[in-house]
């Protein structure tokens, strides 16, 4: 491999030549050998929006002039683009203010530049890091990734499973099944209804989630190294984040009071919480499908679901409710999260939180895995849910739990007698009712009605 030499103000480093970055990023790829995971690329892709807002705001601020801008904003465009995206080498692991990569994005937009540009004009901190701090520059980027992630990626998911469930509502209408509760047989249910509560909670959760963005728009950028915007000229905090609504198309505001938006992590977390209440919704849905789907002849039966993949290497002909399964993983590994992200949002000391990298890997892992599995599980699961309605009817006439019909002819406690009589001799609760006189035969059927329940 051939290296260059770059220098920062501790002195020379080797670098690979065919790379844009600089000293400062090649100590962190030295120092930070831990683990392999690598700062999300969502990161990446903000610190290119954040320094071209950052450049265009230093420009109309008379701070920049318009040959450096323009190479500054050609290259972050690059870093946006993705097309310098083996360049951000930088392990989670690092720094806890995100120093390091935020110096990995200024110096690969310097160097690649520079190159643009023909000629040396960029230096990393003093033109791409101009007005800005690694400080305020990290919980900004943090802010922008989230936005987008969770407004262009996860909403999406989302609303095409809730289109599916709707549907499904409008075409099981007619089945009536078993409720149950407490794992237990309960009254009737319909199985619209039952589905149209699937479809309720992706429908809360996504509100709850939009409730969160007004927190994760406003943005730290202006506060630099404490909070009291030292080196940044007046007004670059609402100029960087007008810019940067212009650049992501996003109503993205300064942060009222920056001393906050540096040390608090109360706004990741509060939209985390809400990602880990989709975890639990999806959770209890993936749940309820492989029950209802379970069997196929000695489960419940209720409902089949799409078999996309053999089972099992020693059963054959074996198939499992694999998409339900990979959903109930991504709620665990998101719930987890959820914990990482709490313990980290409460560390900040004085005047700085620096677990803001791991608050930003587990964060938009989250939200990265969430809406690749609700995409898999509508796709390969949800889509093509049937009804087994010769099961349902079967299981609905079978429960005992349809007594309750009879609770206003008989009273609380003779039904009751009338369901422990049939389970106790394995009869019908017709011929335990009316077995016991409550009811005779004729009335019996003129009220017992269990489609009618639901």
């Amino acid at each position: 491999m051939e290296y260059r030499i770059e220098h920062d103000s501790m002195g020379e480093m080797k670098v690979p030549a065919d790379k844009y970055w600089g000293a400062q990023t090649q100590r962190s790829y030295q120092n930070f050998k831990i683990g392999g995971e690598k700062m999300p690329a969502e990161i990446i892709h903000a610190f290119g929006i954040l320094k071209k807002g950052a450049a265009l705001a230093n420009y109309k601020l008379g701070k920049l002039d318009e040959e450096r801008k323009n190479a500054i904003c050609a290259a972050a465009d690059e870093v946006i683009g993705g097309k310098l995206s083996d360049n951000f080498p930088l392990v989670v692991w690092q720094t806890g203010s995100g120093t390091q990569s935020n110096m990995n994005a200024n110096e690969v937009i310097a160097n690649r530049g520079n190159e643009i540009a023909g000629k040396k004009i960029l230096h990393p901190n003093d033109h791409v890091n101009m007005s800005q701090s690694s400080n305020d520059t990290f919980p900004t980027a943090l802010h922008i990734a989230a936005t987008i992630a969770i407004e262009d990626n996860l909403f999406p998911a989302m609303d095409t499973l809730i289109a599916t469930f709707r549907r499904l509502e409008s075409e099981n209408t007619q089945y009536v099944k078993t409720g149950r509760t407490h794992l237990q047989d309960a009254v009737p249910i319909r199985f619209s209804q039952e589905i149209s509560g699937w479809r309720n909670m992706l429908e809360k959760t996504k509100d709850m989630l939009q409730k969160t963005l007004p927190g994760l728009k406003e943005l730290a950028l202006g506060g630099t190294a404490v909070g009291t915007g030292l080196n940044a000229p007046k007004g670059f905090d609402t100029e960087a984040a007008a810019e940067i609504s212009g650049i992501t198309g996003k109503n993205f505001v300064t942060a009222e009071n920056k001393f906050h938006a540096l040390t608090a992590k109360d706004d990741i977390r509060f939209a985390h919480g809400a990602l880990a209440a989709l975890a639990a919704d999806l959770m209890k849905i993936a749940n309820d499908v492989r029950w209802l789907a379970s069997g196929p002849r000695c489960g419940l039966g209720e409902i089949t679901i799409p078999a996309n993949e053999p089972g099992s290497s020693i059963m054959p002909g074996k198939v499992n409710p694999t998409q339900c399964e990979a959903m109930t993983m991504v709620a665990v590994q998101v719930m987890g999260n959820d914990a990482a992200i709490g313990f980290a949002a409460s560390q900040g000391n004085f005047e700085l939180n620096v677990f803001i990298p791991v608050i930003a890997y587990n964060f938009l892992q989250s939200v990265r895995l969430l809406a690749d599995v609700i995409r898999s599980f509508n796709e390969h699961c949800a889509s093509g849910i049937k009804a087994n309605p010769e099961k349902m009817n079967s299981n609905l006439h079978n429960s005992l739990m349809l007594v309750t019909a009879l609770s206003p002819y008989i009273g609380y406690e003779n039904a009751a007698k009338t369901a422990h009589y049939a389970f106790e001799k394995n009869i019908s609760l017709r011929e335990a009712c009316t077995g016991l006189g409550f009811l005779t035969p004729e009335k019996f059927d003129e009220v017992f009605h269990p489609e009618e329940m639901a």
